[in-house]
């Protein structure tokens, strides 16, 4: 073949390939932004997966989409029936006989931006004593490398415990929340690794979450932490919390959470090491630290789950403070401080039933729970603390609904027959707890996630 009978092909061919260089980038374009899309609707769906394993007590998200921005939020509202008597004075207890009640009203926001993550969350609550209080529940910016590293900057959960909510899976939690080492935002950056053997949490925290708008000194806020309280202290000596501050803060707080993953075809274990240490910012009070470990496993087999948790902690403080006393320390939350044990053991078990209901219109899931908890104390003449509950969570779509029985000697948001609340040897059911009367309420909780 000759040269000049090669030229139309050429030229027919190099008028056709910038068509085609054209469309094909079209088309990668067009991949790479649905892989992206995919690579996002994943990691949610990771989230998601790994939040239904610890038991998260959050319904599906759904929300408004802007973007990388999700917006959405919850209202939950409860009905309660229990031991109380008189007038309410304290968060979330209820009245006396049936009560229907504004139980929480949050914002929440997602941010997905390809590496960059981030989360917020603002919480509402009803009116105590006259005044309803907010306050912040999560506020971080974080970087992701891939699914299994990220680092998260601001008010961020602390890495403490089998999960995010501890092992329970009920409304009330177990007492590890109360004593201020379950679902706790502090101020700080925490570094977490998933991997396929281990989970890794390291975090460092300059303080714990700041006080937000309420009626108390320092307590309107979601996690329990020693706080600063205000007091009187009257001719006969007796103390109620309302004109000099005095109390701590925490600072400079360290964490490390390991997690070891065992797997076989018929069930699965996560044991794992919980560590804390931090000090103790005093106000009209010596400085002090504290100290907690503990011991934790989730077991898995089926739609069966055992959880267990073994935690000691201690709050080191000198006697020479108002309440005169180094066995009893202020933490507060939800816009209430009370005196708790600075010493104790602290023992928890969960047992658990997912059963699938895909049958069902209506509904998604059930999952039926059995849950006790006690706090031993050190402290001659401060006798434990223990919780019950036999409950069930429910999913239906964008609905979580908990119902549950609980049984409690000193635990301030069941019941309150006979409880003295005025004086720091009889207030604080995590404390000294001088009722040793066993309460009881029945909580049914509707939450509608949006």
């Amino acid at each position: 073949m000759r040269l000049a009978d090669l030229c139309p092909a050429v030229l027919i061919l190099g008028l056709a390939c910038p068509a085609y260089t054209l469309a094909e980038s079209d088309t990668v374009a067009t991949l790479e932004q649905r892989v992206a899309e995919l690579e996002a609707e994943l990691t949610e769906a990771r989230q998601e997966l790994a939040r239904a394993r610890a038991g998260s007590q959050a319904a599906r998200p759904s929300g408004i989409r802007l973007g990388p921005l999700r917006i959405g939020g919850a209202m939950r509202v409860n009905y309660v029936y229990g031991s109380y008597e008189g007038t309410d004075g304290g968060p979330s207890r209820g009245g006396d006989g049936g009560n229907v009640e504004l139980d929480t009203f949050r914002l929440e926001a997602a941010l997905d931006a390809g590496p960059w993550i981030g989360r917020l969350q603002y919480r509402w609550y009803p009116a105590d004593a006259g005044k309803s209080y907010s306050f912040l529940h999560t506020a971080w910016l974080g970087y992701r490398w891939d699914e299994n590293a990220q680092v998260e900057v601001g008010m961020t959960r602390v890495p403490f415990g089998p999960g995010p909510f501890g092992l329970s899976h009920s409304w009330f939690f177990d007492q590890h929340y109360y004593v201020g080492l379950a679902d706790d935002s502090d101020l700080g950056v925490k570094y977490s690794h998933r991997g396929d053997d281990w989970d890794w949490d390291l975090a460092y925290f300059w303080r714990s979450e700041p006080n937000f708008s309420g009626r108390s000194e320092d307590s309107t806020r979601y996690g329990n932490d020693p706080v600063r309280w205000r007091e009187t202290i009257s001719e006969e000596g007796d103390v109620s919390f309302d004109v000099r501050r005095s109390g701590y803060r925490e600072a400079n707080q360290a964490n490390l959470r390991a997690i070891r993953k065992l797997r076989s075809d018929s069930w699965e274990s996560d044991i794992g090491v919980s560590l804390q240490w931090g000090q103790l910012d005093g106000s009209r009070v010596d400085d002090g630290e504290h100290w907690a470990a503990s011991l934790h496993a989730i077991n898995r087999r089926g739609p069966w789950a055992l959880a267990l948790q073994l935690t000691r902690y201690g709050f080191d403080i000198d006697a020479d403070n108002p309440w005169n006393s180094d066995e009893l320390i202020p933490l507060g939350a939800y816009d209430f401080a009370w005196p708790v044990a600075t010493e104790a053991w602290l023992p928890a078990l969960s047992l658990s039933y997912l059963i699938e209901t895909g049958d069902i219109p209506w509904l998604d899931s059930v999952r039926p729970y059995a849950e006790y908890s006690t706090i031993l104390k050190e402290a001659r003449g401060q006798f434990d603390s223990d919780l019950a509950v036999l409950g069930a969570a429910w999913t239906a779509g964008a609905w979580y609904v908990y119902t549950d029985m609980a049984w409690a000697r000193g635990n301030f948001f069941v019941g309150n027959e006979g409880d003295d609340y005025s004086r720091v040897d009889g207030v604080g059911d995590f404390g000294v707890a001088g009722n040793r009367d066993r309460h009881y309420r029945l909580n049914l909780n509707f939450g509608y996630y949006f």
